[in-house]
């Protein structure tokens, strides 16, 4: 009896079609989106899967990848209480208005460091306020 591969996601971008699963004993194997099943267009990082294994050019590569666990839905996201997102919505706000405000009432944006550090924050809330966003 044959033993099929299983692993866990470890990234995968849609938009560009690819991604790694480290497969179960540590070594990460290319997915291409060719290989997911019919209908579905993204795997979740943490996400379990079975597939079959070939030896690409490069390394390791999926192929016919199979869910084992479903998606996680918006309904089971874990959403932080509300006093919480309070905190970082008000955390939020104190470094847009001295990081951000100040530069571009200069006329420019803020350096690339300032930028990250922000769009980081921002995009933490907007995963609490939508937890099944995109």
């Amino acid at each position: 009896m044959r033993t099929v591969p299983t692993g866990r996601v470890k990234w995968y971008d849609a938009n560009k079609g690819f991604g790694f699963v480290t497969q179960d004993g540590g070594e990460d194997v290319y997915v291409r989106a060719s290989a997911l099943p019919s209908g579905v267009e993204a795997l979740k990082t943490g996400q379990r899967v079975d597939f079959d294994l070939a030896q690409g050019r490069r390394g390791p590569q999926a192929l016919r990848v199979q869910l084992l666990d479903p998606p996680p839905s918006v309904v089971e996201a874990r959403r932080r209480p509300a006093d919480e997102l309070h905190g970082m919505v008000d955390d939020m706000i104190k470094l847009l208005e001295a990081s951000v405000l100040p530069e571009l009432d200069k006329g420019r944006y803020p350096d690339k460091k300032v930028a990250k550090r922000v769009g980081g924050v921002v995009r933490a809330v907007a995963r609490e306020l939508d937890p099944g966003g995109s």
